[in-house]
């Protein structure tokens, strides 16, 4: 407000305090479909991001035994925001790290907390359903 003082001609648009709806007037909670915990959609972006080389990511391990998955978001030229950490949902996290999608780096250990880096794990060629045979060429003599 004091910047405004001497300019009385210059408005200043403030963001307003958004106000909750009160828990009588939310929809009861029987009424709301079940949600799975992890849905495929929201694994499938976060092994998106992990595998994106331009976003490094980390798990923080705190000596609490609290885990926190984040990446680094580089800054969007279109909207300019970014440049920043953002978190990742640690249920889809843990699942893609124990079946195996996700693998963790060397750690980096501080008194109250550990890093790992997080990335992709390597991808095992599989084998074909049937091996390709060419067929055999017989000679006539």
């Amino acid at each position: 407000m004091l910047a405004t003082v001497d300019r009385s001609n210059t408005l200043v648009d403030l963001p307003t305090v958004r106000r909750r709806r009160a828990r009588a007037a939310a929809a009861p909670a029987s009424a709301a479909a079940p949600v799975s915990p992890v849905s495929p959609a929201s694994t499938a972006d976060v092994l998106r991001v992990v595998a994106d080389p331009r976003t490094p990511t980390y798990v923080t391990v705190f000596a609490n035994g609290r885990r926190r998955y984040s990446y680094w978001r580089p800054i969007d030229p279109a909207t300019g925001s970014g440049g920043c950490y953002a978190a990742l949902p640690t249920a889809e996290c843990d699942e893609l790290q124990a079946s195996g999608r996700i693998t963790l780096g060397e750690p980096v250990v501080d008194p109250n907390r550990t890093t790992y880096r997080v990335r992709t794990a390597a991808r095992v060629p599989q084998a074909p359903a049937r091996p390709a045979v060419a067929p055999e060429r017989r000679r006539v003599a």
